[in-house]
């Protein structure tokens, strides 16, 4: 540590690498915290959760009753064990709420003031934080697995949805309105993503075991499809030309860089692929287990070198390195199935949530303090009195002494 602050001061590194290297050491040291509890509101599994990216303080949940909650992470007792409590909810009672699961929640990636929840009720709605009232409810013709608001665009408001519906649907927040469709894919659309570096490309995933790639500006087709084997003609059967998984895709995250996209599949696989050439970059994580028929949450860390994956592996959470595939650690604590996990980048902490009802906050360790060997001296004086610090004590002297 002290390396790293003299090499920074001198100007011999970059000023960022001591962050990397702490950030790096708080991950690989996540541990399930005892002293931090969130409010237990859901009466069935939890399916997604978010934190917002404006102060990173508030998190949304959203489960399979139907039931939204907004969390406050902050700890304002100033004692060690405290419970993240549910500042508000959108629960039975609420007429304003989903009819059946919710299957995803976001916060607007600029305002708190606002947040998207979709749901198994075949609408997505865009809720007003402070009335806890839909100022927009969109209607699909069948369930809506997951929607996403891109987190960096400035020049549109796209919503991008996917449904039973083999469509994408993309919905204008400002017109109210949806104005266009992605065509392309067999089955259900499981997961969509915006890209976090071109704010106009768009990933999907489906259950026809494809994964696209879509410029939204295109009046054409999608840019490309990945292809698990790159093309290698000899190695793909003819039903799995252009396929990414040998089952259903239920997963998809950009790195925090954009550079790369994972995939997760039912074939208990997760893939890495460049996300400007579609390439899969072969990288090995071996077995990830993957039972859910649905949409699977999964996050990347930020500001890390090497950076992690957080994959939710039956009732644990797998932590991978992203770019060498090595399994780092399994967070074990849950009772049944994990279904999301969600990386809070400011303090490198890590939320997850169930079907056993839970959200659970795994905390990086503590840094043990320096403790420097103390003289004999200061070992017998404790005994006695304690002992004063030189630096505090009188040094006053004059020439009659």
């Amino acid at each position: 540590m002290l390396g790293y602050l003299t090499a920074r001061q001198a100007g011999l590194d970059d000023p960022l690498r001591l962050r990397r290297a702490e950030s790096t050491r708080r991950v690989q040291s996540l541990k399930l915290n005892p002293d931090r509890d969130v409010d237990r509101i859901h009466g069935n599994g939890i399916n997604t959760i978010d934190i917002e990216a404006i102060e990173g303080r508030y998190m949304l949940s959203g489960g399979a009753d139907g039931v939204v909650v907004i969390y406050d992470l902050e700890n304002y007792s100033g004692k060690q064990q405290y419970t993240c409590k549910a500042v508000c909810s959108i629960g039975r009672s609420n007429r304003h709420v989903h009819k059946f699961s919710v299957e995803t929640v976001q916060w607007y990636p600029y305002d708190t003031g606002m947040f998207v929840s979709s749901s198994f009720d075949k609408t997505m709605k865009v809720w007003d934080t402070e009335t806890l009232k839909p100022a927009e409810v969109f209607e699909f013709e069948g369930n809506v697995y997951n929607h996403h608001l891109s987190p960096i665009a400035r020049k549109h408001s796209l919503i991008a949805v996917g449904t039973k519906n083999p469509k994408i649907q993309l919905c204008d927040l400002k017109s109210g309105s949806r104005i266009h469709i992605l065509q392309g894919h067999r089955a259900e659309v499981l997961s969509v993503r915006w890209s976090p570096r071109y704010e106009h490309i768009l990933a999907s995933a489906s259950a026809d075991s494809k994964v696209k790639v879509w410029d939204v500006r295109r009046a054409s087709g999608s840019l490309f499809t990945l292809d698990q084997h790159n093309g290698d003609k000899s190695k793909a059967s003819s039903e799995a030309v252009n396929t990414a998984h040998n089952g259903r895709v239920n997963g998809l995250c950009f790195s925090g860089d954009g550079l790369h996209l994972l995939t997760t599949g039912t074939d208990d696989r997760m893939r890495l692929w460049n996300s400007a050439t579609g390439e899969n970059t072969l990288v090995n994580y071996g077995k990830v287990c993957n039972e859910s028929r649905k949409r699977l949450q999964f996050t990347v860390s930020r500001g890390c070198s090497p950076e992690f994956v957080f994959v939710p592996c039956g009732s644990s959470v797998a932590v991978y390195a992203l770019h060498t595939g090595e399994l780092v650690t399994m967070l074990r604590g849950h009772y049944n199935n994990v279904d999301c996990c969600e990386f809070h980048p400011d303090y490198q902490e890590l939320y997850s949530g169930g079907k056993d009802c839970n959200i659970l906050a795994w905390v990086p360790v503590l840094r043990a303090p320096d403790v420097e060997e103390e003289p004999d001296s200061t070992k017998k004086s404790a005994a006695g009195q304690p002992s004063v610090n030189p630096a505090f004590e009188d040094a006053w002297s004059s020439d009659e002494d």
